[in-house]
């Protein structure tokens, strides 16, 4: 998020002076309000954005990983001898 200071000059509530020290304009406070209502708006669309982007992600590898499995199934039902084969081949790996 912007640095505080930074939003109350751009709303014109704070001037800062070259000597030190500031001049403040308390009639200005509600465009600083806007401003900082505006900066937590756009950091909640990046959490919830950040959350939705994960929750989908999840959602992909689930699918991803039950059409694999769907797929292994078939193909364990479709060509029986070529998994026996696999199945060995497996076994002599482990031995």
């Amino acid at each position: 998020m912007r640095d505080t200071m930074d939003m109350a000059c751009d709303a014109g509530l704070v001037e800062p002076l070259k000597t030190g020290g500031s001049i403040w304009y308390p009639e200005k406070l509600a465009d600083f309000a806007a401003l900082v209502a505006a900066a937590s708006a756009a950091k909640e669309r990046d959490v919830i954005a950040d959350e939705w982007s994960m929750c989908v992600q999840s959602d992909l590898e689930h699918g991803v990983k039950s059409l694999n499995e769907t797929a292994a199934k078939e193909f364990h039902k479709n060509y029986p001898e070529i998994s026996k084969f696999w199945g060995w081949l497996n076994e002599r790996g482990r031995q």
